[in-house]
């Protein structure tokens, strides 16, 4: 059997977080329609009991998720790659998606707010020039250009950050030794980083979200996470419950006013219950999905193309149903069903099979994807 470093082995946890926080992001998405919070477009009926608690706990943890996976993922292939190949591997896979999406997905999301908030009339063939007056700021704003792609603000983040920490990575590749201390000193950081306002992107500044991308860089990527993680598991637990049910239940019941002492203390606790359960959910990964299958390679080549294209395809039946006499539970259901069918119908008949669409979605080309995938199974 042939020796690999233990440190380039294919962590297969990580594959599947990165798989099912995908699936988690589209369910959040769809919730949108129904909570309270502004969104593109919104259900004539809105419900701030079940759905508002599901938002609420998978915005806590969503995004930086996303980042920490990433800050790993970039651990390892710049153990694999040149920086310069991959930096023009960051442009391949998220660069052209973004581009795409901002050209051709997200026109036809704009121009659907702005019906439903009776900001335009008429067709999306007359709405289509006008995309690229002013720059779209926020939900029910007057500028229409969103070049950062709506919910694909994620990879124009991901991108820049992954430029901008490629001088501290060079000169200070690896970090050989993290003491259980680590396990305490994000959650202050990221504490402190509230403090620092520069731009809020779902839910968090994305100053937040680079501290998390680094962390995930040096410290999750560390062979020495795993077993402080165990050590401690408990206390990370006892965390989560309790952070999450104070969260959920203070926003619910008395936001605190900006401002305040009292929504200092609100940040941490949301602060804690973040980094709290980040780590339930690394630990969770590591005990139960260590393995691989064929839903996971399925999954993870479908992963890019499914986050590109799942707000387009809620957006779209969410703006159909709106103003129907349905009930909320029966919408909810239809929206989750109806659009994640049709996103894997797309991806499966159509994007995997056209190697055009592929490289539009920052999809590696099937040879190659096909070489790595049996390159990374397991040898008998």
């Amino acid at each position: 059997m042939e020796n690999k470093d233990i440190s380039l082995k294919r962590q297969y946890d990580m594959d599947w977080i990165r798989v099912l926080a995908t699936i988690a992001v589209f369910l959040y998405h769809c919730s949108m329609f129904f909570n309270p919070f502004p969104w593109h477009v919104k259900n004539n009926e809105l419900d701030s009991s079940s759905i508002l608690v599901f938002s609420l706990f998978i915005g806590a943890w969503i995004m930086p998720i996303f980042f920490a996976i990433s800050g790993i993922s970039v651990s390892y292939a710049l153990k694999r790659r040149s920086i310069k190949i991959y930096l023009k591997e960051r442009i391949l896979r998220l660069g052209v998606p973004l581009a795409f999406g901002v050209f051709v997905l997200t026109p036809p999301q704009v121009y659907m707010e702005r019906l439903a908030n009776n900001q335009f009339k008429g067709s999306f063939f007359e709405f289509f020039p006008h995309y690229f007056d002013g720059v779209y700021l926020d939900f029910g704003g007057t500028g229409n250009f969103a070049f950062f792609g709506l919910h694909l603000w994620y990879l124009l983040v991901l991108l820049v950050f992954s430029f901008l920490t490629v001088p501290l990575f060079k000169k200070i590749p690896s970090i050989r030794k993290f003491g259980m201390i680590h396990l305490y000193i994000l959650p202050t950081l990221l504490f402190i980083s509230g403090k620092i306002e520069t731009q809020g992107l779902g839910g968090w500044d994305i100053v937040f979200y680079l501290i998390i991308f680094i962390y995930g860089y040096y410290f999750f990527s560390s062979q020495s996470f795993k077993p402080a993680l165990k050590s401690t598991i408990g206390v990370h637990i006892f965390l989560a419950l309790i952070t999450s049910v104070t969260y959920i239940v203070w926003f619910m019941n008395a936001y605190p006013q900006p401002g305040s002492f009292q929504e200092i203390i609100f940040f941490a606790v949301r602060t804690i219950n973040c980094w709290s359960l980040l780590l339930c959910i690394f630990y969770l990964a590591d005990k139960y999905l260590i393995s691989s299958n064929h839903i996971l390679e399925y999954g993870s080549e479908a992963s890019m193309s499914f986050y590109v294209l799942h707000q387009p395809v809620i957006l779209l039946l969410g703006f159909i149903i709106r103003d129907l006499s349905w009930p909320v539970p029966l919408k909810l259901i239809f929206l989750i069903s109806v659009s994640f069918l049709l996103i894997m119908l797309c991806f499966h008949f159509i994007i995997r099979r056209v190697p055009v669409l592929r490289f539009l979605f920052g999809m590696k080309g099937q040879k190659l994807y096909e070489k790595e995938v049996f390159a990374d199974r397991p040898t008998a």
